[in-house]
């Protein structure tokens, strides 16, 4: 819906407000579905019962994590919801109408790492469906032999191949990616139910158990096991913290905040603790049918397990599924959100499909695989990734709630005129890229000369500086330094509101 008015340089019509809202609960619940029900889902929600503490103790956490999810991501979609604007555009509310693709490009940067990361994690998939059925292949998958960049000539098929896939679906429009998503995160849940009884009815019910740690104690107990939970709350939330940014994407298609909640109640703390039982009982008894991996561990993950069924169609089936439900959450956390960030940048010249593609050929350039190379290498990664992602959301949420009092001028958000709500200093907002910059340098120092569980709370650290230094700046810094005209302009009449509308 775009007005007369609205400036070219801030406008097309992937970003302007949405002429109709439609989607229901059930779609933002199959988005949660599609997001969770992934290979990195998987091993995740596994990873969660390996911590060393009891089940009982894991389900706590996981349950505490997974509700604080679920109120921060009501809390990001109320802005985007109630204009009917993607991130980079709600994003203008904090940053001005320039300043806002400071946060769109770094947030575009982040995606198009995690969008690699997970397009390689789920091509792995492909190469052991290849061999399961040609096991001459066998030698293209040595990568000292067949390799380029790092990567085997076998894992390069695999990853062309699922970056193809994954492109199709995302150029044809956001109704397809609606559809696949409504498709994927329930398929998926059909074959791990039935992967689980297969298991379970192989191995018997008392071979499982909730408790996949290796180290072969009981338990922590104690600080030990307190802090410990903490760890593993601080977790759940930074593993969502990518698509929580970006959830302002998707809930500007919602018909009201009351859809939203709903879906995000049904997607989050029911979806995943049911997923993570599935998961654990699935890995457990997995353990006695099929096994553990060459150097004697647990294998967690999905594609690896029903890789080891001894029946062609079954696994293959399994394999096949969750690369779909790979390249469902792929497209809706890290392809759509940098498409939208890079049409911010130039409206005019990078629609939102040429935004995506930017974003697709940024991903092979960055060589995902030498990012989880190694454990010291997935550890600098994620933590990094969160401790830049953090600020952004703190000065949103700080922002939205306690410096604009949940009001949104619409139209100013495509105005630039001086003296616009939105306009600051020639469309900057100079306290927003500071409190950026420095919530992201503070996380970032823990990353590298913290400890390893400081550096888990990457996220934590970087939203909370960078929604301190936002606020503080807001109110005691001189009007001067963040207006041109040296007043804050005055909300009018026309701005929605969504005052009365609770988050839980």
């Amino acid at each position: 819906m775009i007005k007369v008015g609205y400036h070219q340089n801030l406008t097309n019509e992937d970003l302007a407000p949405l002429r109709t809202q439609s989607w229901t609960w059930y779609n933002i619940f199959a988005f949660w579905m599609s997001d969770v029900h992934s290979v990195g889902g998987y091993v995740f929600a596994g990873s969660l019962f390996a911590l060393g503490i009891s089940a009982w103790q894991v389900f706590v956490s996981l349950i505490v994590g997974i509700i604080a999810v679920n109120i921060l991501c009501n809390l990001v979609a109320k802005p985007s919801q109630l204009a009917g604007v993607p991130y980079p555009v709600t994003a203008r509310v904090a940053f001005g109408v320039r300043g806002a693709n400071v946060a769109a490009i770094i947030r575009g940067l982040i995606a198009v790492a995690w969008y690699g990361i997970q397009t390689y994690l789920a091509s792995v998939a492909f190469g052991l469906l290849a061999l399961k059925f040609w096991p001459s292949l066998a030698k293209f998958d040595n990568v000292h032999d067949y390799g380029f960049l790092g990567l085997s000539l076998l894992g390069w098929a695999g990853f062309i191949l699922m970056w193809v896939l994954q492109a199709i679906v995302f150029w044809n429009g956001m109704d397809t990616i609606r559809r696949f998503i409504d498709f994927a995160g329930p398929a998926v849940y059909v074959v791990m139910f039935a992967l689980a009884i297969y298991l379970i009815a192989k191995a018997g019910w008392s071979n499982v158990h909730f408790n996949l740690d290796e180290s072969g104690t009981m338990g922590k107990h104690g600080w030990a096991a307190i802090t410990t939970m903490i760890g593993a709350i601080a977790l759940v939330v930074s593993y969502f913290s990518g698509p929580m940014l970006n959830f302002g994407d998707f809930s500007r298609y919602a018909k009201n905040y009351g859809e939203v909640k709903k879906g995000n109640f049904w997607g989050l703390p029911v979806n995943f603790v049911v997923f993570s039982i599935l998961v654990v009982c699935t890995v457990s008894a997995g353990v006695t049918v099929l096994g553990r991996d060459a150097d004697g561990k647990i294998i967690t993950d999905p594609v690896h397990i029903v890789d080891k069924i001894d029946n062609t169609t079954a696994a293959v089936l399994g394999v096949l599924t969750f690369a779909i439900a790979t390249i469902g959450i792929n497209i809706v956390a890290n392809f759509v959100s940098p498409a939208f960030d890079f049409s911010n940048v130039a409206p005019t010249k990078i629609t939102w499909r040429m935004g995506g593609m930017i974003a697709a050929i940024a991903s092979v350039l960055i060589t995902p695989w030498n990012l989880y190379s190694s454990p010291h290498a997935i550890h600098y990664t994620l933590d990094s990734l969160g401790a830049v992602i953090g600020p952004l959301f703190g000065v949103l949420i700080v922002d939205f709630y306690l410096v604009k009092h949940q009001r949104i001028e619409v139209d100013d958000l495509f105005s630039m005129d001086p003296g616009k709500t939105y306009s600051y200093r020639k469309g900057v907002n100079p306290i927003a890229v500071i409190a950026t910059i420095v919530g992201a340098l503070v996380a970032i120092y823990f990353v590298f000369w913290g400890t390893s569980y400081e550096a888990s709370f990457t996220w934590f650290i970087g939203a909370a500086v960078g929604a301190i230094v936002y606020y503080a700046g807001m109110k005691y810094a001189p009007k001067s330094f963040i207006y041109d005209t040296g007043v804050e302009p005055a909300p009018s009449s026309t701005a929605k509101s969504g005052i009365g509308e609770s988050v839980l």
